[in-house]
């Protein structure tokens, strides 16, 4: 079954052929693109499982890309993503974007940016480590150490955390 590449302004596939999958465009909401191939679900779990109060979802997964090979979409009508999501999001999938749509037209889009720092977000997998063994005086700080591949380094042990790992401790 093959599948389009090309999209629309909302970043799913254009109906351009049979082979084509179509997701109707949204009134209102947001569409995350360039997720990661099977992350789809843990961007809806960072979101707080939107589909869980009332907001309709659709969902592509694992369609072809010409810039990551395989590639997951999600769309969210009625609901914007806003930045401080955008930024939890880079940490799931660095290399996201999210168009902001307004009565059919895309007005705004954000690109999913790491933070630099993380404060209590992450935790510490090196059981010595003063983050872990003093919780509530030193909460965990991680610094941002790669991007492609995602990393972040511990501020007290520098234990560094693979984008695997941190992909498992948000989703």
């Amino acid at each position: 079954m093959g599948v389009s590449t090309a999209t629309g302004g909302d970043g799913l596939p254009a109906n351009d052929d049979q082979t084509t999958m179509l997701v109707r465009k949204i009134p209102d909401g947001s569409v995350i693109d360039h997720i990661a191939a099977g992350k789809a679900l843990s961007v809806l779990r960072l979101l707080g499982n939107p589909q869980e109060n009332g907001f309709t979802i659709a969902m592509v997964m694992n369609v072809t890309s010409s810039k990551m090979k395989r590639k997951d979409i999600v769309k969210v009508e009625g609901m914007e993503v806003s930045q401080e999501q955008v930024q939890k999001l880079a940490l799931i999938a660095p290399r996201a974007s999210v168009n902001i749509v307004r009565s059919y037209r895309v007005v705004a889009k954000r690109n999913a940016v790491p933070p630099r720092t993380l404060r209590g977000i992450l935790s510490c997998t090196a059981p010595t480590c003063v983050s872990v063994r003093e919780k509530d005086s030193a909460p965990s700080i991680f610094f941002l150490s790669g991007r492609s591949p995602l990393r972040y380094r511990c501020k007290y042990c520098g234990r560094e955390l693979t984008e695997k790992e941190i992909s498992s401790q948000l989703g």
